[in-house]
């Protein structure tokens, strides 16, 4: 028997990092426990109430004064080497992870504990847009670029293997850091349980706000998110489509002011509503009363929203970039995300066109059944397969 390990870091506001973590509790979760001995180790107590539906230990951990010392900034002054080898015995993260004897120590949160915990530890690399986006600030400015080249270096170096969300994404992390292709491992985003719910959420909170027919664009509010290039689209479309409207979702971020510095320099206020974070609850009914998801992102390799929208069947028009249409296929509208009039384009089309529609939510739903959490579930056990019997000799 072998025994596993997953450690949750993310907290909801974290948005994708949290459903990835998710994800991968699910798959966890769906193991043979005659063949796996199953471990959770959590740093929040939103976890807390999610994990009390699972067969699986857990063990809380408290970061207290050591959540500085985990970061990422400590790892530029102190040599991973030593950390992992010195660190002090009283730290209650490392006594109760290494107590735990496991295997493989999974980390779905692009966390520095996979490195810095001498365990066997499966890292994860969800983007390195810090390389080839870093045009923005929140990947680059202040130092960043170099936390996160080493953050990332580290992984590579440190871990027995890493989870990446697409080929393009393997492809990236072998270029920048020389790591073996077969230590990365291509584990696609998948949408959520929540997603597929019969039951909908209360119609109270956000969901009794929205306008009746409307655009939705769930993200943080990040430069590279482009929430300024879909405002410029609907000054475009304006006077041509006098009832748009544009639902906003996320925490306010760098670009959070500007944005709306921007929509009220060009009247467009009446046109869009920001209803901030949103729980995870209601976004099943955001989506599908929705006209279309609209998502002018920069950053890949791929997204979880697209799939979010697509299990639901809500339309989705998306950036033209990296990974996208590896990951979304013919189930999505794709645009040029530097050009306002292309994003305007399709926004008119699926904002007039209600056959449209109907043949995106087609094929949205058609794509969306060729990837769910049943297969999620099946490709992380062969990938756990492949890092834990290398040798074909001992897999079960």
């Amino acid at each position: 028997m072998k025994k596993i390990g997953l450690f949750l870091n993310a907290r909801p506001p974290e948005g994708g990092v949290f459903q990835y973590s998710l994800s991968l509790l699910e798959a966890i979760a769906s193991l043979p426990q005659e063949t796996y001995d199953l471990q959770v180790a959590h740093t929040s107590q939103d976890w807390s109430k999610i994990l009390a539906g699972y067969p699986i230990q857990t063990h809380p951990l408290r970061l207290g004064l050591w959540k500085l010392a985990s970061g990422r900034l400590f790892c530029l002054f102190l040599p991973v080497k030593v950390w992992r080898a010195f660190s002090p015995s009283l730290h209650s993260v490392k006594k109760s992870i290494l107590g735990q004897q496991c295997d493989l120590w999974i980390f779905p949160a692009q966390d520095t504990w996979a490195y810095l915990l001498p365990v066997p530890a499966l890292g994860t690399i969800h983007d390195l847009m810090h390389r080839y986006e870093s045009r923005f600030p929140e990947v680059s400015a202040g130092g960043e670029y170099r936390k996160r080249e080493a953050h990332f270096r580290n992984t590579c170096r440190w871990t027995r293997a890493v989870l990446v969300d697409s080929e393009i994404g393997r492809r990236q992390v072998n270029e920048s850091y020389g790591m073996n292709p077969a230590q990365i491992h291509v584990l696609p985003f998948v949408a959520p349980r929540f997603s597929a719910r019969d039951v909908p959420a209360e119609d109270t909170g956000p969901i009794s706000r929205l306008p009746v027919k409307y655009f939705l664009y769930p993200a943080q509010f990040w430069e590279h998110k482009n929430h300024k290039a879909l405002v410029l689209a609907a000054a475009l479309l304006a006077d041509e489509v006098p009832d748009l409207k544009v639902v906003l979702t996320g925490t306010a971020k760098n670009a959070y002011a500007s944005t709306i510095d921007l929509i009220e320099r060009l009247h467009l206020k009446e046109h869009f509503q920001f209803l901030g974070y949103v729980p995870q609850i209601h976004m099943r009914e955001l989506y599908q009363r929705a006209r279309a998801l609209i998502m002018p992102t920069f950053f890949g390799p791929t997204n979880i929203p697209p799939l979010e929208a697509a299990s639901v069947g809500c339309p989705v028009a998306v950036s033209d970039i990296y990974g996208m249409r590896e990951q979304m296929g013919e189930g999505a509208l794709y645009f040029n995300p530097s050009s306002p009039a292309e994003i305007a384009h399709v926004m008119q089309r699926l904002w007039q066109s209600d056959d449209l529609c109907k043949d995106l939510s087609k094929k949205a739903l058609a794509h969306s059944s060729q990837w769910n959490q049943d297969q999620f579930n099946k490709k992380f056990r062969h990938i756990l397969e492949q890092i834990l019997f290398p040798d074909n000799s001992g897999r079960p």
